[in-house]
């Protein structure tokens, strides 16, 4: 394959393009995030998120902090700026380098003097040293001799919610400056608990060039050194910027001497040496993750750029962070986790990267904490982990928000869409089932599925006149509904949660009695509660219709206005039909897929007619107002045989930031579709699963123009290769193991590679 399947490209320039293309072209480690800030552009949102650095000040929920810019490179021409918004574009390219991780600025600017500059950088946040980063940037003067002015800056008066005037809100404040001379350094705490962020960078010029006459600076919250570089016209010079970044969330030495030694250490080694480091790093990265399709560019394309931005956004030496909505590439949602993580997003990591997988599972078990205490609160027992989480385990949802209209509306999730905990459970099941982590499950995950499962007991309310338990007052994955009764994924899966943790406490006694003995004394859970538990799990009420096929999804949701979808925009995406003088609760139409979604995952539970029959009926009035949806529709398609939506709805999905098919990819990536395309490819046309006598599954099916579909993944640590074609299966591995192709039974021998023709 070219280079060119590679690339993610910006050709022209449009001021209003800018906050897009800074999601699109961020720069990730799983430690940090910057935003594809342009910096020789005045207008954008420049973004530097730091994993787990949070904050509340005066905003109205705890919030992900932008911390402050060492990204600030200004170039002058005498008295002229280089500015792309006030001056004359000759030429322009952006370009992302996902092979590399590398991003490629080529910009030619004529001042309104008529002078002509060439610049060429590249910038690149290291995968190898996660402190680390770095831009390197060739200027050449076309048409002119003279003096170029260098100005490099730390601003540390950037502020969060520069998107709306209400939502403005400054989290650090300024403690220190620094001259390294050379280099400079800027150190600033949050303002709640004092986390303290230091950044610092120093420049050096190549090709024996000399800056001259530097002058250091403090400007309020900006710290600056300026730097003369004399040019000759025609003349290529090479300028470099090393980067380096601690908090106290790393070290408890200094941090100052901490960020001398790295960067003095990365300035000695060379920026050459950290980038051929950090691309070495990519090439092992992509050797797990990468997915070939033949026969579709624009496919390859949008798969790579989901599979990139997602890796990118997780770190596997931190198990106090997790993979927020909008990942390190922007403030939407506050920087909050949600479900898209365990559900999403998780599973990317659990078939390609089990160690990072375990560590978002750790940031669940290590705010366990907060989510007991918001049981308590709500007067529960056990654990209710959050709807949107931060950095303790306490509930963060905002308390009130927009709605389509740009109406303040109540947001009630946090009050009541319980389903979380449940989806928590699911995730780790799924990560034991491909990984045999018996130490995470016996020493981490029981605690958790021991402590949800306490809190549906006390969540559930007998109806005394039907003899059932139910569980009412909630919100499903379909947001639009709320104040439901008996929504069926919730109860479905609660009732599933108790059961799989019934289950796995029988496993955990035959396993390590002592262990298992510990638990319960600490969780204060005896032995004959499990009977009590048993009792309220199978007199949990499941909603289902008469005939068992057609499920409805909440009790009275077939009562609603059933209202018709019958236009779409230009990316396919659903139109608001007319609602008829209804309020949208009050309609059949779903903001995003809930009993389809309960039946991807346990879809063994229910058999092909009855996914089919409701398929069909929930996807026509699905209105897609997520990105989470139309990968799940996706999948789904495929399993019930709607291969020309299912290709469709993958192809959304894999567009959402790339085409901004939701009209908001300014405020930050949208992880869980990043997640939804990988498994659209892997679960859907891959047919990866895995089926109640644990089998690793395939049942594959892959379109017409596609030539073939290759794909990695990693089961109980052997890694597994896939080739799908239109008339053979391949598959090898480093290990033996047991496989089903089409529900017929092969053994996978080590390194033999076994081919499946139909």
């Amino acid at each position: 394959m070219g280079n060119e399947l590679w690339i993610i490209e910006q050709e022209c320039y449009d001021v209003k393009d800018n906050p897009k293309y800074e999601t699109i072209f961020t720069l990730a480690n799983g430690y940090r995030g910057f935003r594809g800030w342009l910096e020789f552009s005045s207008y954008g949102f420049n973004g530097n998120f730091i994993a787990g650095v949070f904050d509340k000040a005066e905003a109205q929920v705890t919030e992900i902090v932008n911390t402050q810019n060492p990204l600030v490179f200004n170039l002058y021409v005498d008295d002229e700026r280089i500015d792309i918004d006030r001056c004359e574009i000759v030429n322009f390219k952006r370009y992302l380098d996902m092979k590399d991780g590398i991003l490629h600025t080529d910009i030619e600017i004529k001042t309104p003097k008529g002078k002509i500059t060439k610049i060429s950088a590249k910038r690149f946040v290291s995968r190898k040293n996660v402190h680390r980063w770095g831009v390197e940037y060739k200027i050449t003067p076309i048409n002119y001799s003279g003096k170029i002015f260098v100005e490099n800056m730390i601003d540390g008066t950037v502020t969060n919610g520069n998107y709306h005037p209400v939502d403005k809100t400054k989290h650090i404040r300024v403690k220190e400056t620094y001259d390294l001379n050379p280099g400079i350094a800027l150190e600033a705490h949050t303002i709640d608990q004092g986390i303290r962020i230091i950044e610092g960078t120093i420049i050096k010029v190549l090709n024996d060039t000399v800056l001259k006459n530097r002058k250091y600076g403090v400007f309020g919250e900006i710290v600056r050194e300026l730097l003369e570089l004399r040019v000759e016209e025609g003349k290529e010079y090479i300028l470099q910027k090393f980067g380096a970044t601690y908090t106290s969330r790393d070290t408890d030495d200094n941090l100052i001497d901490v960020l001398e030694n790295e960067l003095r250490n990365f300035y000695k080694q060379g920026l050459e040496d950290e980038i051929e480091a950090h691309i070495k790093a990519w090439q092992e990265i992509w050797d797990r993750i990468d997915i070939e399709i033949k026969g579709d560019v624009q496919a390859q394309l949008g798969i790579r750029f989901n599979i990139f931005q997602l890796s990118s956004s997780a770190y596997d030496q931190d198990d106090r962070v997790s993979i927020a909505a909008k990942a390190l590439h922007g403030e939407g949602y506050k920087g909050h986790v949600f479900w898209d993580t365990e559900i999403f997003m998780l599973p990317f990591f659990i078939y390609t990267q089990p160690e990072i997988a375990r560590n978002l599972l750790m940031y669940r078990y290590n705010t366990l904490d907060g989510a007991r205490k918001n049981a308590k609160l709500n007067g529960y027992e056990g654990a209710q982990f959050p709807w949107e989480s931060a950095d303790d385990g306490l509930e963060v949802t905002p308390k009130w928000g927009m709605d389509y209209d740009g109406n303040l509306v109540r947001i009630w999730t946090g009050d009541e869409e319980f389903h979380i905990n449940s989806d928590i459970v699911f995730s780790i099941w799924e990560y034991y089932r491909a990984t045999k982590d018996k130490d995470f499950l016996m020493n981490y995950g029981m605690e958790i599925l021991l402590e949800t499962a306490k809190f549906w007991i006390s969540r559930v309310e007998y109806n005394i006149d039907m003899d059932r338990y139910e569980i009412n007052k909630v919100i499903g994955p379909d947001e639009f509904h709320e104040h439901v009764n008996n929504n069926f994924y919730t109860n479905y899966l609660a009732k599933w949660n108790i059961e799989k943790t019934l289950e796995l406490a029988e496993w955990l006694k035959r396993e390590n009695v002592k262990v298992y003995e510990d638990l319960l004394k600490k969780l204060d859970i005896k032995e004959e509660d499990f009977k009590e538990w048993k009792v309220v799990k199978d007199k949990i009420y499941i909603p289902y219709s008469e005939d068992g096929k057609l499920i409805e999804q909440f009790e009275g949701y077939f009562d609603l206005k059933d209202i018709e979808i019958t236009e779409h925009d230009e990316n396919g995406m659903p139109l608001w039909p007319d609602l008829q003088g209804y309020k949208l609760g009050q309609t059949q139409l779903i903001k995003q897929p809930d009993v389809v979604m309960l039946m991807l995952l346990l879809g063994d539970e229910f058999d092909k007619e009855t996914r089919k029959i409701n398929y069909e009926y929930y996807e026509k009035r699905t209105m897609h107002k997520s990105s989470l949806s139309p990968s799940m529709y996706s999948i789904m398609g495929l399993t019930v045989g709607d291969t020309h939506n299912a290709y469709k709805y993958f192809m959304k999905t894999i567009l959402t930031d790339l085409e901004d098919n939701q009209g908001n990819a300014c405020f930050g990536l949208h992880a869980a579709s990043t997640g939804g395309s990988w498994q659209s490819v892997v679960f859907g046309f891959g047919g990866l699963h895995v089926d109640k006598e644990q089998y690793l599954c395939l049942n594959p099916w892959i379109p017409e123009h596609w030539d073939e579909l290759t794909f990695n993944i990693i089961w109980n640590e052997a890694k597994v290769k896939v080739v799908v074609s239109h008339n053979e299966v391949r598959v090898i591995s480093t290990k033996d193991f047991d496989i089903k192709i089409y529900d017929e039974k092969f053994k996978v021998y080590k390194n033999k590679e076994l081919i499946y023709r139909r």
